[in-house]
């Protein structure tokens, strides 16, 4: 039976909510929790490996028993506990009091989920075992959160994190961050297990949302069918009418001036005063940082909705995408067509979308 909820995940920016004066301690305690995931994530990797290639060990005595099992349950088993168990439990004894036991039992179910959706190229030798980088997210489950309001004062969202006060910083939130905040607030919606990501001195909070799916009262037997091209963004076509969505001018053209412009102000950087060293002469590139990344982001989020909004006033409950594959091939070929579209972002984000109105999705 298919689910009636799905999960999306909203990137929201957090403050911490304290005096300037204490802020460094709470910022040191956030890095080291940092430092101990990407320890115990690697620990945990590692000992998964182990176990699982334990079978490859030709060399052991035939008095080994290497079936992956608790010996309480199966008389073959040569773990004293159950397979999620032995890894929780190394990092609980090799970090205790150190860092919350709700981090690390979240991170092993995380890792262990990971492992075992790779454990199969891991044996056949086409990939190797991850290796987990010390920028890695934190986790926050749902019992490290409390106290969460809105404050009419700081116009924020307010919580607090594994005991550090949080506010929340939406800026002008063109998006459904508020909307989604006030609805958890409500109890219409529900938070689940989510991550926090330290970076540049900024925390962003990926935080988790159970959704109901939306209930447009679509008709499975009434069909869209949408393309992706190079003219047009997305071309789609539903009960006899047919729209584009996007074109070549509004979004190639604008990608490429953007680019020209940071051109120009690389070429001019070396004959930009200085003063206070390379921050001050590439001061007008920082303020370019990311906005081709950030305009091609709106634009697509923007050109999936269309689609999705067409396709439920068109009553369509199923979506196909015709000839993906060609495409992608194609823009593989041509170097200046895979530089400056993004076929395969537009499909993800039309993807969820499509989850989240219950409308079934065929690529093909």
């Amino acid at each position: 039976m298919e689910k009636s909820t799905m999960t999306l995940t909203r990137k929201i920016q957090l403050m911490i909510d304290l005096p300037s004066d204490q802020k460094n301690e709470m910022w040191e305690k956030l890095y080291r929790y940092q430092n101990l995931c990407f320890r115990a994530a690697n620990l945990i990797a590692s000992h998964l490996y182990v176990q699982e290639m334990i079978k490859d060990f030709f060399y052991l005595t035939e008095e080994i028993q290497y079936k992956l099992a608790d010996e309480k349950k199966d008389e073959m088993g040569m773990f004293n506990r159950s397979k999620t168990g032995t890894t929780a439990r190394m990092v609980f004894d090799r970090f205790k009091g150190e860092i919350p036991t709700d981090i690390l039992g979240s991170l092993n179910n995380t890792i262990q989920s990971t492992f075992s959706k790779n454990k199969a190229d891991y044996w056949q030798g086409t990939k190797s075992v991850r290796n987990y980088k010390r920028d890695i997210p934190i986790p926050l489950p749902v019992k490290c959160i409390s106290k969460m309001k809105y404050d009419t004062d700081k116009k924020a969202f307010c919580f607090n994190m594994f005991a550090i006060p949080v506010k929340t910083y939406l800026g002008k939130d063109y998006t459904d961050k508020r909307v989604t905040m006030e609805r958890l607030l409500k109890g219409d919606i529900k938070l689940c297990t989510s991550q926090i990501q330290l970076k540049d001195r900024k925390i962003f909070w990926l935080a988790v949302f159970e959704f109901k799916k939306e209930e447009n009262h679509l008709k499975p037997e009434i069909i869209a069918e949408a393309s992706l091209s190079l003219e047009h963004p997305i071309v789609a076509k539903a009960n006899n009418l047919r729209i584009n969505i996007g074109s070549k001018e509004e979004f190639l053209y604008r990608r490429l001036a953007i680019q020209a412009s940071q051109k120009r102000i690389q070429d001019g950087i070396a004959y930009a005063r200085s003063g206070n060293g390379s921050k001050r002469k590439q001061k007008a590139l920082y303020k370019t940082e990311n906005l081709e990344s950030r305009y091609v982001t709106h634009r697509l989020h923007m050109y999936s909705r269309k689609l999705i909004d067409f396709c439920v006033q068109q009553q369509a409950g199923t979506l196909i995408l015709k000839n993906q594959e060609d495409k992608i091939g194609i823009a593989k070929e041509q170097e200046f067509v895979l530089r400056n579209w993004n076929y395969y972002e537009l499909q993800t984000k039309i993807k969820y979308k499509a989850e989240k109105a219950g409308i079934e999705l065929i690529i093909g």
